[in-house]
C-alpha cells in the first residue's frame, strides 16, 4: 500500500504572530519608518538595535498601538491591527522610564493590571506573589513601597506588572539604560531566562549592542528608518551585510582599498597591497574590514599570515578578559588587535611588532554599498 503525505500540511509554514506589510510612518515629508516588511515568530526574542533618529521608537509605538502607520498594514496572528488601540491589543509596553506608580506598593502595582479586569483580591495577590517569585523579588517586598526599591528592584516590578496582563507580546523600550553595569548584565540574564521560562515573544529596542548579542534570538538593524539586515546575533556580527552594520556591530579595522592585480587590493591612503576576499571584475574601490580580533601578532621569520605589517605598539586596553592594542603602523594608520587576557603581551609599549590576518578573515565592501 503506498502512503501520500500530505505536503500541503507537512510543509506549511506557522504563521509569524507579529507581521509588518509595507509599513511607513511619515512625520510631514520625512519617512521615519520606510516601507518595512517584517515577520516576529511566536515566542522569539527579537531585537531591534540602530542609532538615534534610525526609526526603532516609532516603529514599535506603532506596533504596540500608540501611533498609525501612515500606509500598510501591521497583523497580529494574520489580523489586520492598525486600528485597534493599544489598550485592545494583547501586548504590553515596558519604557525606560518604567512607569510605576510611585506612591503604591510592590504589590499594588503588580496587581493594577489584574484590579481593572475585576479579578478578585484574593487572586490578585496570588498572582503578584507568584511573579515576584518568578522574578526574584522576596515575599516581604509585596508591602513595600515602590521607591523604597533599588533601581534593578523596580525594573523586576515593571516586568512583573507587565507579565500580569498575561501579554502574548511584550515590547521593552531600552529599559536597562539607565542601570549600571553591573546590574544590567544580571538583568540581561534574567531577562533571557524569564523569556525561555514564560515562552511569551519578546520586542526588544536597544542601543547596546552588548544587550542584544546577549539576550537576542536574531536582530533587526536599522537605519534611516529601514532594516539594513536581520539575522542570529552570529550572522550579524560574522557576516555583516554592510559596511554599516560591520562598523555599528562593534570596532573594526577599515582600510579604503581600490583595485590590484592577481587579487589583490591597493590601500589608498599607504599604497600597500593586501590579499583580500575575491571581488568582482567591476569592482572600483571600497572598504576592506578586518575585526580586531581577527589581526594576530606574529613571531619569526617565516610569514604566519596573508598579510604582514611591521609597527608599533602604541597603547594597551584592558577589557576585562580581553586586551586590546593600538598598532601604529608608519605615519598614518592605526590597527586595533585583539587578545584574550592570557595572550597579553609583556613590556609592550614602544615595542615593534609584527602583525597580520588571511584574506579569508576580512570583508570587502564596495563603494555602493557604503550608504547602507
Amino acid at each position: 500500500m503506498t502512503v501520500t503525505a500530505n505536503t500541503d500540511i507537512a510543509s506549511a509554514a506557522p504563521v509569524p504572530i507579529l507581521q509588518l506589510r509595507a509599513v511607513d510612518k511619515f512625520f510631514g515629508e520625512f519617512p521615519a519608518v520606510d516601507r518595512i516588511s517584517l515577520d516576529i515568530r511566536e515566542g522569539e526574542f527579537f531585537t531591534i538595535v540602530g542609532p538615534s533618529g534610525s526609526g526603532k521608537t516609532t516603529m514599535v509605538r506603532m506596533l504596540v498601538g500608540m501611533d498609525k502607520p501612515t500606509n500598510g498594514d501591521i497583523l497580529l496572528r494574520g489580523d489586520r491591527i492598525n486600528d485597534v488601540p493599544a489598550n485592545k491589543r494583547p501586548t504590553c509596553m515596558v519604557f525606560q522610564s518604567l512607569a510605576l506608580f510611585p506612591h503604591r506598593t510592590v504589590g499594588q502595582n503588580i496587581e493594577f493590571p489584574l484590579k481593572i479586569r475585576g479579578v478578585p483580591a484574593a487572586r490578585r495577590k496570588e498572582r503578584a506573589l507568584e511573579l515576584m517569585a518568578q522574578l526574584r523579588l522576596p515575599d516581604s517586598y509585596y508591602g513595600k513601597g515602590v521607591l523604597q526599591c533599588s533601581g534593578g528592584e523596580r525594573q523586576r516590578v515593571a516586568l512583573a506588572r507587565a507579565l500580569a496582563f498575561d501579554p502574548e507580546i511584550l515590547f521593552f523600550d531600552e529599559p536597562l539604560s539607565a542601570l549600571d553595569y553591573k546590574l544590567r548584565k544580571i538583568l540581561e540574564k534574567e531577562l533571557k531566562d524569564i523569556h525561555r521560562e514564560t515562552g511569551k515573544t519578546f520586542v526588544y529596542i536597544t542601543h547596546s549592542l552588548e544587550e542584544a548579542m546577549v539576550m537576542s534570538d536574531r536582530i533587526g538593524v536599522m537605519n534611516k528608518g529601514r532594516f539594513v539586515q536581520i539575522g542570529t546575533p552570529n550572522e550579524i556580527y560574522g557576516n555583516p551585510s554592510s559596511r554599516f552594520v560591520s562598523e555599528f556591530m562593534g570596532e573594526v579595522n577599515v582600510l579604503e582599498v581600490g583595485p590590484g592585480p592577481d587579487g589583490t587590493v591597493i590601500d589608498q591612503t599607504t599604497g600597500a597591497s593586501y590579499l583580500a576576499p575575491p571581488v568582482a571584475d567591476a569592482f572600483s574601490g571600497g572598504a576592506l574590514v578586518i575585526r580586531p580580533e581577527d589581526i594576530r601578532f606574529l613571531d619569526g621569520p617565516a610569514p604566519q599570515a596573508t598579510n604582514t605589517l611591521e609597527g608599533v605598539v602604541y597603547n594597551e586596553y584592558l577589557l576585562g578578559s580581553r586586551v586590546q592594542y593600538q598598532v601604529r603602523v608608519g605615519d598614518t594608520q592605526v590597527f586595533l588587535v585583539e587578545k584574550l587576557r592570557e595572550q597579553q603581551l609583556a613590556g609592550t609599549a614602544g615595542g615593534r611588532v609584527t602583525i597580520g590576518w588571511d584574506a579569508r578573515d576580512s570583508t570587502i565592501f564596495p563603494t555602493a554599498r557604503f550608504a547602507n
